[in-house]
């Protein structure tokens, strides 16, 4: 099928979705469920859970058939909702927010236009690397604020702190954090932490 034909009748698959035709629901699956599970498989590692969310993407679609805005193409929305539930089901398994960082950092693309590949595993390690780098103070304010979500005013009652020391803290920590960063030449996580925690 060329790319116009497909464009033409994703077009009306999606309209046949809306009014709550099941087959056009499958025809969708049909464009965009390998895609789909490729994308979810890259970041779980274990077929059963990649199956798992792109099932739930797409009874999440069929669900909310009825409020779709799209019209031509309903790629961008598969993806959206794979990469929530991608986030919602590692932090539900094993709480740990820095899922959601590498999943941002790793759609950063590179300026030839490629995206970069890293285990999640590998960008752990080397966000620990760097944050033991710094002195513990700013370690502590960056975990507290980036890893257990607390705000400015919780962590200065947590330590103690007036929230300017820890707002002070913060900033010296995360700019402090990025040269570290552009030192082991991680060009995809300096634009992460310039756009996400700059």
């Amino acid at each position: 099928m060329s790319s116009l034909s497909q464009h033409r009748n994703e077009k009306v698959l999606i309209a046949e979705l809306k009014r709550g035709s099941e087959k056009a629901l499958d025809g969708v699956y049909a464009l965009y469920g390998k895609r789909l599970y490729a994308y979810c498989l890259e970041y779980t590692k274990l077929r059963e859970d990649a199956e798992e969310i792109v099932e739930d993407v797409f009874v999440r679609l069929w669900m909310n058939r009825a409020s779709i805005r799209q019209d031509e193409t309903l790629q961008a929305l598969l993806f959206i909702m794979a990469k929530n539930l991608l986030i919602n089901a590692y932090r539900t398994r094993i709480n740990e927010p820095d899922f959601e960082d590498f999943v941002h950092c790793s759609e950063v693309l590179s300026p030839d236009g490629h995206r970069c590949s890293m285990d999640y595993e590998d960008f752990v390690a080397q966000l620990n690397v760097s944050l033991n780098k710094l002195p513990k103070l700013q370690q502590q304010i960056i975990r507290l604020s980036k890893r257990e979500l607390l705000c400015n005013k919780d962590i200065a009652e947590r330590l103690g702190l007036s929230e300017q020391t820890v707002k002070n803290q913060l900033s010296l920590g995360l700019k402090a954090l990025k040269e570290e960063l552009k030192k082991a030449s991680l060009l995809f996580w300096i634009l992460f932490f310039v756009n996400l925690w700059g």
